[in-house]
């Protein structure tokens, strides 16, 4: 018996990533039409009722209540039985302008000089246990969810299923090799129609009980048979983890016919274990969605991964923790903090401190504000499609986007997700003599 380590995610109609997406829908929005916006943007959702608050410093207009709504209905909230959905919930405004104090710690004459947006820690992980460079519980957590998702969509089978779900992974390790050996215990949480009622003989506890069974079988005979297919078609080895011998909890309350933000309200950066690394590495506390760019604890959280992936990827070590740390208005990260766990490093570095690596990594990246917007396009409306199934381990890709340029609209192609490239590792073998 090996240890075991738990993560968890959430789907998008979870109330929580419902007010991720629209607070970074609305991000997306203002730098469409102004890519220097400056955006603090919260959302709260309830019983038939979004609120937006914020700050906001930007040319642009946008159409709050529009960008909210669409998202809803994207999520799949478009039926009144939800008690809340994207064309009769409630849409309030408190957006406000930035404060100026902020604003002149931030903007300089020189553009590269820009400060940090605020003070903070922020951090970034990856290890070799998996090709994404993630934590494999985290992976397969997200992967449950995201093809649950394709069946609700799909209205072919699990016909009863609703936006909101939840997912959890336990994976046994090996206590020798800290390497993954199956999958202990999945837990699927998800909504549904209440479609086994009351009557004809059964009381309501049979029905919910009946409900129950049905749902922990097709979770069982559908959705994880296609969670492997979905790895298998990919060539991803993690599918070979999930054996016939894994503990399956599926609804463990029973009904689950009352959720999203009716069942919970929803809140802006409530679940950024989920966003980041399923509880593996460390967390500086700072949310990333709604958040432009200026703000480190997206910008340099993106750069702390992308930083610490290339370092894995490399061979520099097994597993990689990076922390940077800023001042408010200032630009030059305060400390660069590395650590490789202990883990397995080629002859090459062997003596070499967890401190030399850090400080050659300092070497290598500009880390301050603008350099790291400037590398990954993070003036771009990129960040709906962060907003959901995690920021990190997604595979950098491209799409024509339409932008605003001098009042009239144009034809871009952007990139998604550029902090996951892999385009450092030459450089940081060079550098380390790999």
């Amino acid at each position: 018996m090996g240890f075991l380590f738990t993560s968890e995610s959430v789907s998008e109609g979870h109330p929580d990533k419902v007010a991720d997406q629209i607070s970074d829908a609305i991000l997306d929005e203002f730098l469409r039409h102004d890519p220097n916006s400056k955006v603090a943007c919260e959302t709260l959702c309830t019983t038939g009722l979004v609120v937006v608050a914020g700050e906001v410093r930007s040319d642009a207009y946008v159409d709050v209540q529009g960008v909210a709504r669409r998202v809803i209905n994207r999520i799949g909230y478009t039926k009144s039985e939800y008690q809340f959905d994207g064309n009769s919930c409630g849409v309030l405004s408190a957006i406000h302008e930035q404060s100026s104090d902020i604003n002149q710690g931030v903007v300089r004459a020189e553009e590269e000089e820009q400060g940090a947006g605020d003070q903070g820690i922020m951090f970034g992980y990856a290890c070799n246990e998996t090709r994404e460079y993630m934590p494999a519980t985290l992976i397969l957590s997200h992967v449950i969810l995201k093809e649950l998702a394709a069946i609700r969509r799909e209205g072919k089978v699990m016909t009863y299923l609703r936006p909101d779900s939840k997912s959890q992974v336990t994976i046994e390790y090996d206590e020798q090799t800290n390497k993954p050996l199956r999958v202990h215990t999945i837990v699927v949480s998800t909504q549904h129609d209440e479609f086994i009622l009351p009557g004809e003989g059964r009381s309501e506890k049979q029905a919910e009980r009946l409900m129950q069974e049905q749902i922990r079988e097709d979770v069982r005979t559908i959705l994880i048979p296609r969670v492997k297919a979905r790895l298998e078609r990919a060539g991803d080895k993690l599918a070979d983890l999930i054996g016939d011998d894994y503990i399956l909890h599926v609804n463990p309350t029973g009904k689950f016919v009352i959720g999203g933000p009716h069942g919970d309200s929803g809140l802006t950066g409530r679940k950024i274990i989920v966003d980041t690394y399923g509880g593996r590495g460390a967390h500086g506390g700072g949310a990333f969605s709604g958040k432009d760019s200026s703000k480190v604890d997206r910008s340099a959280a993106y750069a702390a991964r992308y930083i610490a992936k290339n370092l894995v990827a490399a061979g520099v070590a097994d597993e990689v923790l990076v922390e940077l740390s800023y001042a408010i208005g200032i630009a030059e990260p305060l400390s660069i903090y590395v650590d490789t766990y202990r883990s397995e490093r080629p002859a090459a570095l062997a003596g070499m401190t967890d401190g030399e690596i850090a400080r050659r990594i300092g070497k290598l990246f500009d880390l301050r504000p603008a350099a790291i917007v400037k590398r990954f396009g993070l003036k771009n409306p990129i960040f709906e499609a962060t907003a959901s199934y995690g920021h990190f381990g997604n595979r950098p890709f491209k799409r024509v986007e339409k932008l605003w340029k001098n009042g009239r609209e144009v034809e871009r192609e952007i990139e998604f997700f550029g902090w996951e490239k892999l385009d450092a590792v030459e450089l940081i073998r060079k550098e380390f003599g790999l």
